[in-house]
């Protein structure tokens, strides 16, 4: 019986252990300022020496209260995204953030964060969101958001934010649970990949003809984060 329950007991601390590993790491001490410059590759970011930390490593001047320019892209929204690269304080923290400013009938397009949960706030307009669940239910949840709502976006589901207002510019606010969450843009990975995907394989998946497919890989896939 003893033996039984150590077992059972070894179980649970694998797989608790493995669910820690699947997010950032807890740290383990009060701060790891990350030090870009170090030639040490380690699984996120160095730190820097701690007599060597200053408070501007914990400072960002942002001007996340200034709106950006989304008349450049053709999605019509721009992404400004602080992590642990522009932010040295943000290492091993397991957070980061982004001010999200569509444009009219702008929006941020289906995409995926391979490493964090997002919440998001709208602090301006009104935004339709959504996203699908994996294989092989793929249900789809979505909402019409309005200034003051928040929604949460699960880790690595695709999910997308669209301005539905044909007049009225919108802005949100996201906090990430990863100090560098990574973004993948659905349609820029598929069709806009280095070097592309072979067409033979995109008709088939997409159940399109092969000169579709061309003209998709043809157009200017590109990057709404700044």
């Amino acid at each position: 019986m003893a033996s039984s329950n150590f077992y059972l007991l070894s179980v649970l601390l694998i797989m608790i252990a493995s669910g820690a590993r699947a997010t950032d790491p807890t740290p383990l001490q009060d701060f790891c300022v990350a030090d870009k410059d170090s030639p040490v590759r380690v699984n996120g970011l160095p730190c820097k020496d701690v007599k060597d930390v200053k408070v501007d490593d914990f400072f960002l001047a942002a001007d996340l209260d200034k709106p950006r320019d989304t008349t450049m892209r053709k999605v019509k929204s721009n992404v400004t995204l602080i992590n642990v690269m522009k932010l040295a304080g943000l290492n091993t923290l397991g957070i980061s953030m982004a001010r999200i400013d569509y444009a009219p009938q702008g929006q941020n397009p289906p995409h995926t964060h391979p490493r964090a949960t997002e919440i998001l706030t709208v602090l301006e307009g009104s935004l339709y969101v959504g996203f699908v669940t994996s294989n092989p239910d793929n249900k789809f949840f979505r909402k019409l958001l309005n200034k003051g709502d928040v929604f949460v976006f699960p880790q690595g589901l695709i999910h997308f934010q669209f301005n539905p207002s044909h007049d009225k510019p919108a802005v949100a606010i996201a906090a990430l649970s990863s100090q560098n969450p990574g973004a993948i843009t659905i349609s820029n990975a598929v069709f806009g990949s280095k070097p592309p995907i072979a067409d033979d394989v995109l008709a088939k998946a997409f159940q399109v003809d092969k000169k579709v497919v061309d003209w998709l890989q043809a157009q200017f896939w590109e990057d709404n984060h700044n």
